[in-house]
């Protein structure tokens, strides 16, 4: 199957799980913010917390193994990962806000993951992040499709992980005041690793370039 197929069933296996999930959140708030959402976390009994801890990892696990799927190398298979990564998480809030009206902006903050810790950030962080994911992944499987080789050194992959980590710092650099969060973003570090991320992808690129594509895979 050609890349683009595949990325087109992979997009509508993406849309339809950010539904699912979008559905579960309508269901939490419902039943613990019914005068509306708030990032104050209420009290939830501990057996219903760890089952949403359980649906938070079952998430990401569904979302590697579709990956897994898809690809034929690791290479591949993370870009699809990443694809339909962003993909869900990108539909997940255009659901919310068809059945919510929420986020009232981009600029909405949201409770993101829970493990280990809650990550907390303005809906706009994860949405630039998501989208983000989604041009690298199809960039990357299009480039392999063609017969270029996309070679990650161990340098590539300690910048894509100190991004990862900027980024997820400035998740959970949150400090609570007088039972109320008191957030004022990092934005300056959301950048920094935004920007060390795309240079790492930047420099596989310009490797891959340089070099002649191979015989492309049938």
């Amino acid at each position: 199957m050609r890349a683009s197929k595949k990325l087109f069933v992979l997009f509508l296996f993406s849309v339809a799980m950010a539904f699912v999930e979008a559905a579960v959140v309508v269901y939490l708030r419902e039943l613990y913010y019914p005068e509306g959402f708030s990032l104050q976390l209420k009290a939830i009994p501990r057996d219903i917390f760890a089952v949403e801890l359980g649906r938070e990892f079952s998430t990401i696990v569904m979302l590697i193994a579709i990956g897994v799927i898809a690809g034929r190398n690791f290479i591949e298979r993370f870009s699809y990962f990443l694809f339909c990564f962003g993909v869900w998480d990108i539909f997940y809030y255009i659901f919310l806000k068809q059945t919510l009206n929420w986020p009232e902006s981009l600029l909405a903050w949201d409770i993101l993951f829970l493990i280990p810790v809650p990550w907390i950030a303005p809906v706009l962080a994860p949405v630039l992040v998501a989208t983000t994911m989604v041009i690298i992944a199809v960039i990357s499987v299009l480039k392999i499709e063609k017969g270029y080789v996309l070679r990650f050194l161990k340098s590539d992959w300690i910048l894509g992980f100190t991004a990862t980590l900027i980024i997820f710092v400035s998740f959970i650099l949150y400090l609570p005041r007088s039972q109320k969060l008191f957030y004022p973003y990092h934005w300056e570090l959301f950048i920094l690793g935004k920007a060390v991320g795309l240079f790492a992808f930047y420099r596989v690129l310009k490797r891959a370039s340089s070099e002649r594509p191979v015989i492309a895979l049938k």
